[in-house]
């Protein structure tokens, strides 16, 4: 009973569409016939989601006021009632929807079993033999009629070409097609392969960005044109993705070969700024597309490429009426590439009609465009040749001129060689006198420093042996007074023991013995032996000190105790040490390093020695004082001398190591202290820093490897 009433209601809306004058759509022997609005109703699917029971209940077909099938609204279907009648000798009818971009196309009918049936692009009866993927092939006996109905989705608003085909007529058509896109194919291959050989040959990035140009235009062209499918099966990938990346890419590479081949950067500043604007555009579109906003990417492309288009051939005339050569064959180039993609625009949206000039008219213009371009990269490659030339030629001239004047002024040269070549020798001897001169006076004065810490070092050693000296020297005479005094009580004891019945002996001996106190006197003596001792005691170590100067003064790699040297040089320069000033170390257990230990002396008494006379300079002493502090580290030991003194300033630290810079008075330094400790340090390998800043003292910090080779 259902089926009967199914039945009826399609005779019903059989006889609604007769009514309105709809014609049937013959398809005869090897004939094609585009789908007009003469053959058929359409219905639109805002939503996109009706089902075919839906529609088949549907009165809202109604005559279309276009052409040709349309999509007037983003992410929506239109369904189409066509009756079509084969007229030709063979069982199919074959319907192509032709380039587009296309989300779904579906075919429904009635069959004699008054059974609904669902064709798609990928069904059909003989659809293994079919070579577009956006075709359907319906069985329809010889003469017979059949109403149908077309199903076609897409994300855009775009105008439907829908052509129907003998099956006899669609293989050769598609052949044609198969056979013009494999040319098209083929000229962009060829293309690609030339620029990007000119690329590794001259090194332009235009030839480059030119191949890329090349390639995602054709990418483009091919994807819309249906061969995408071969790419990927899945349309909702294609279309919502790899379509739009591709144009995405193509806009992209036009305007880096704009940029490169029109020397936006160099000629027009402010288009090249322009061009860096439409890229980042081009970046937010690719995060449009990721984001699934596919019908905003598609928007956002068609007017960012009209926008590029009138752009472009802006700059173009521009810089040729500029007089920049290269830009004519580029100014026509992309006119005709403007022109196509304005007319395809237009067709797209029905505002001119659908032809087959007008449907190949976007890839004929590509491909005069591809010819122009490279055209004008070849007229580009002549520019190069012609500069070389002009170069070449210039450089030639040049150095025949150069051969003249060398010709003329070999003559009054080698009359002045003569001339001056006695003068040389005279000069030279001259030379040779000063240069021994100033090494002469370099060694001076390195041997002035040196003889100037000798003087700190004298100075310090006669100021330190002369306190114990001086205790020594006091203790001797009372300790002289002491001992006179027991040798003349040992004396009368004496004469006691000779005359041991004289009570006048024993008398005077009792009585000089309690004059003079003999456990005062041995007390005293202890006193002044210990004070004699300490006096030894302190001349020994000033002495083992100076003894370490003496005998590492060589210019030999021997061990060194970092830390006992630096108790040394504190101990010679105690003397010039003011009572404000407090010396702190801390002297970390540092093992022997290997090292010239004169030199490494020589180091630390000038820095030591610097940092009192920067505490010495200062103007009120405050709790100032004098740090030193070894640590040991891998592979290096560290020493680091900190003061307190008045600092300085970053263009006085950029300059002390240089030679006979000095910020002393006249007469108090030669320059040369800091100078030579730069280069004893560079000699053991090492590294010396300066932290300093005006008023708030000065750290230098001393590297220095353990085992130097």
């Amino acid at each position: 009973m259902k089926k009967f009433l199914l039945a009826a209601y399609l005779l019903l809306q059989n006889a609604i569409a007769f009514a309105h004058n709809a014609d049937t759509l013959v398809i005869g022997n090897n004939q094609s016939r585009l789908l007009s609005s003469n053959y058929f109703y359409e219905l639109e699917d805002p939503s996109g989601k009706w089902t075919v029971n839906q529609v088949l209940k549907s009165n809202a077909f109604k005559k279309s006021p276009n052409s040709l099938p349309i999509l007037r609204l983003f992410n929506s279907a239109v369904w189409l009632k066509v009756t079509i009648k084969n007229s030709d000798d063979e069982p199919n009818i074959l319907i192509n929807t032709g380039p587009g971009i296309i989300d779904a196309f579906d075919l429904y009918y009635v069959n004699q079993n008054n059974k609904i049936c669902h064709l798609t692009a990928s069904d059909g009866p003989g659809q293994s033999k079919l070579q577009s993927p956006n075709s359907i092939s319906l069985p329809l006996p010889s003469g017979s009629s059949k109403t149908i109905y077309l199903r076609v989705k897409s994300s855009l608003w775009s105008v439907i070409p829908i052509k129907i085909y003998s099956q006899w007529s669609f293989f050769r058509n598609q052949n044609i097609e198969n056979v013009v896109t494999a040319a098209f194919v083929g000229a962009i291959m060829i293309s690609v392969l030339y620029n990007l050989m000119l690329f590794f040959i001259i090194r332009d990035l235009s030839y480059l960005y030119y191949v890329f140009y090349i390639v995602f235009m054709g990418l483009t062209l091919t994807f819309t044109r249906g061969y995408g499918s071969y790419l990927s099966g899945d349309k909702i990938t294609l279309n919502n993705y790899i379509i739009p990346l591709a144009r995405v890419g193509f806009g992209v590479f036009t305007l880096l070969f704009a940029g490169e081949f029109l020397q936006l950067k160099e000629k027009l500043k402010a288009s090249y700024h322009i061009n860096l604007l439409l890229l980042a555009i081009y970046m937010v579109i690719v995060i449009v597309i990721f984001s699934k906003h596919v019908t905003l990417a598609y928007g956002f492309i068609n007017i960012i490429i009209i926008f590029t288009a009138v752009y472009m051939l802006f700059i173009g005339c521009y810089l040729y009426f500029k007089g920049f050569k290269p830009a004519k064959l580029f100014m026509l180039g992309w006119g005709t590439l403007f022109i196509g993609i304005l007319i395809s625009a237009a067709q797209t949206k029905d505002v001119i009609p659908y032809t087959i000039f007008t449907a190949n008219l976007t890839p004929l213009s590509l491909v005069i465009g591809i010819v122009l371009f490279s055209g004008a990269l070849a007229d580009k490659i002549n520019l190069y040749r012609n500069e070389k030339m002009k170069a070449q030629n210039f450089a030639i001239s040049v150095a025949r001129e150069n051969q003249r004047l060398i010709i003329q002024q070999n003559i009054l040269l080698e009359n002045k060689v003569k001339e001056r070549t006695s003068e040389l020798i005279s000069t030279n001897l001259d030379l040779s006198k000063i240069i021994d001169n100033l090494k002469s006076t370099q060694h001076r004065l390195v041997d002035t420093e040196k003889m100037a810490s000798l003087g700190r070092l004298t100075a310090g050693v006669a100021h330190e042996i002369n306190n114990p000296i001086n205790f020594v020297s006091s203790n001797i005479s009372p300790l002289r007074l002491d001992l006179d005094e027991l040798f003349t009580l040992l004396a009368k004891y004496n004469d006691v023991l000779n005359n041991p019945d004289s009570a006048e002996y024993i008398g005077a001996a009792q009585a000089y013995r309690q004059s003079i106190n003999p456990d005062f006197i041995r007390d005293e003596i202890n006193i002044l032996l210990n004070g004699i001792e300490e006096g030894a005691k302190r001349t020994t170590e000033i002495v083992k000190s100076l003894f370490t100067f003496s005998s590492t003064d060589e210019l030999i790699i021997k061990k060194l105790d970092i830390n006992k040297a630096i108790r040394a040089n504190l101990l010679i320069l105690k003397s010039t040490i003011p009572y404000y000033i407090e010396v702190k170390t801390v002297l970390n257990n540092i093992k022997p390093i290997n090292c010239y230990p004169g030199k490494i002396n020589q180091v630390l008494i000038n820095l030591i020695a610097n940092s009192i006379h920067a505490i010495k300079a200062k103007e009120q002493h405050d709790a100032d004082s004098l740090l030193i502090t070894t640590s040991e580290l891998p592979g290096h030991i560290s020493i680091e001398i900190t003061d307190t003194g008045i600092g300085m300033d970053n263009e006085t630290k950029n300059r002390i190591f240089e030679p006979f810079f000095t910020t002393k008075d006249v007469g108090e330094g030669t320059g040369l202290g800091l100078s030579i400790v730069f280069g004893i340090i560079e000699k053991h390998q090492g590294s010396i820093e300066v932290v300093s800043s005006p008023g708030k003292g000065t750290t230098f910090s001393i590297l220095l490897p353990k085992n130097l080779a």
